[in-house]
């Protein structure tokens, strides 16, 4: 049998395996629905930590690290619940396969094929995945040793998905706001009766300042946790196996376990939530974390449940620790976007992988791994996101996805690469966040206009336009910023399409007056400026 987990009382498996009880690595629950009448006298626990989930997109290194000390602290829990697990390990570099010793397949799928014929189980059982590629692969396995395959819903949600697809049948476009609403008054969060508590729904009017010239001040430090001994040999085997991955693990300090993602969370409500609200779209050259809750990777690999973390929020607002718009805000990423994007995602796919609506075919920048750019707010939050594994949602959407967008970088380019290079990335989340919002390869589904903009926002947001050789107000020149001139660009060459959207009147009526010899220029420059990157 491959090397095992390293536990202090190995447990016993049972000589006739009822079910083999499938666990993958962002399912990290002790509560699971997987785990719902688990016999330990005939059911086993099966968990694999194969390259190609490090492989399959190009995955740095934070990224790789965090699932694996996760899984391995996991499987550790298990054990000490007195539940028997079998457990492929990744090593540093593979060894040739004998029959006393299979070693690492390499695939989830070889793997479970692997585990199936050492344990012979009557049947499968799994929490329904997050990611299309994995239920299929999964599925094919059962299929071809003729075993049942119970697939389960994943209770760690709000809303099943067949509540989503009720909600989604045949409407055209899919928007947050009312399935938000629907979900609130379902669960009875920050409501008054049928009323939202307030007397609205949201507080974007109250929340999204900038810092001002004096940037951010006195902002509680993260919660970070220094690497315990099976995370400073996750660490290495990392930096061993995965050396030529981009990113670093000098930094790393997410919570690998439930006890400290819990640590996370209090520490959030308590320190950041109640200015959340109010900066959650700021940004400030050098300050990656700000007020932001970095639990989203405590999430998705469901050491936190949502129900608690909204529920922390919601306690913290009725005990006057958190404003009101500020706990909205933040419940709203957590019942409303988060719930939204995974309905997005499991009514979509596989077709929505695909998407590319605006025809999109560049090549991604080689420097999105690596950060040497001379643009310095795309420096900034490459550089942080190779190093920590993280950027916060501004960074993502209007910094390091505008300039995809505006660049006319294929979507599936730019979904790789975020599914690759953040902690939080599992892809129910991260493709309809990419593809859809960051990108509109979907067309509108998700997004009622692309999120396009000139250097202007980034500049009225953060001061990363202070002391950049580019000025936003520019657009073309030698000191034109790229965001400003690709902008125009990016308009002109949608003009046809985006006048079919009302909500972009006001751009394209701005894109109206220049003449065109302004035009001209800027469609020039824009190109000079596209060959130098690709």
């Amino acid at each position: 049998m491959a090397e095992p987990v390293p536990v202090t009382v190995p447990v016993a498996l049972p000589r006739q395996v009822r079910h083999l009880v499938l666990v993958l690595g962002d399912q990290l629950d002790a509560q699971s629905c997987a785990l719902d009448g688990f016999d330990a006298a005939q059911d086993v626990v099966w968990m694999a930590e194969v390259a190609e989930e490090s492989t399959h997109v190009w995955s740095a290194k934070q990224r790789i690290a965090i699932f694996l000390s996760a899984m391995r602290h996991f499987a550790q829990d298990l054990i000490a619940r007195g539940l028997p697990l079998v457990y492929t390990r990744l090593a540093a570099q593979d060894t040739p396969a004998n029959p006393d010793n299979p070693g690492n397949p390499g695939t989830l799928a070889q793997a479970l094929s692997q585990a199936i014929t050492q344990l012979q189980p009557a049947a499968l059982v799994l929490t329904a995945p997050g990611d299309w590629r994995v239920l299929q692969s999964l599925r094919t396995v059962a299929k071809q040793h003729d075993l049942a395959l119970d697939l389960r819903d994943d209770t760690h949600f709000f809303s099943a998905v067949r509540e989503f697809a009720a909600y989604a049948e045949g409407r055209k476009q899919l928007r947050l706001e009312y399935w938000y609403r629907a979900l609130r008054q379902k669960h009875g969060i920050l409501m008054e009766g049928k009323e939202p508590v307030g007397g609205q729904w949201n507080f974007d009017a109250d929340n999204r300042e900038s810092f001002g010239k004096t940037g951010p001040q006195n902002v509680p430090p993260p919660s970070r946790f220094a690497p315990d001994a099976i995370t400073q040999e996750v660490i290495a085997l990392v930096n061993t196996r995965f050396a030529s991955h981009p990113g670093k693990l000098d930094s790393f300090g997410w919570p690998v376990t439930r006890e400290q993602a819990l640590l996370a969370l209090q520490a959030f409500t308590a320190q950041r939530l109640p200015l959340f609200g109010q900066y959650e779209d700021a940004m400030w050259a050098g300050e990656a974390w700000l007020y932001h809750s970095h639990l989203s990777c405590a999430l998705n690999l469901k050491l936190l449940n949502p129900r608690e973390v909204v529920q922390a929020a919601v306690d913290a607002y009725h005990a006057g620790q958190a404003p009101l718009a500020a706990v909205e805000g933040f419940v709203r990423q957590i019942l409303g976007w988060r719930e939204y994007v995974r309905g997005i995602y499991w009514t979509q796919m596989p077709d929505y992988l695909s998407l590319n609506a605006l025809n999109a075919q560049a090549d991604l920048p080689a420097w999105y791994w690596s950060g040497q750019t001379e643009m310095a707010c795309l420096k900034d939050a490459i550089t942080q996101t190779l190093e920590l594994g993280y950027a916060h949602h501004i960074q993502r959407l209007m910094v390091t996805g505008l300039y995809a967008l505006l660049l006319g970088v294929k979507p599936q380019a730019v979904h790789a690469w975020y599914l690759g290079v953040y902690v939080d990335a599992v892809e129910w989340v991260e493709l309809p966040n990419t593809l859809g919002m960051g990108q509109f390869g979907d067309g509108g589904l998700m997004a009622s206009k692309p999120y396009v903009a000139s250097g202007k926002y980034i500049q009225r947001m953060s001061n990363h336009c202070k002391g950049c050789q580019y000025d936003p107000a520019l657009s073309t020149g030698d000191k034109a910023c790229p965001f400003t001139t690709l902008y125009w660009d990016f308009l002109m060459r949608h003009e046809v399409l985006l006048k079919k959207n009302p909500r972009m009147a006001m751009q394209l009526k701005n894109l109206a007056r220049l003449e065109a010899p302004a035009r001209d220029a800027i469609a020039a420059q824009a190109q000079a400026h596209r060959d130098a990157q690709l």
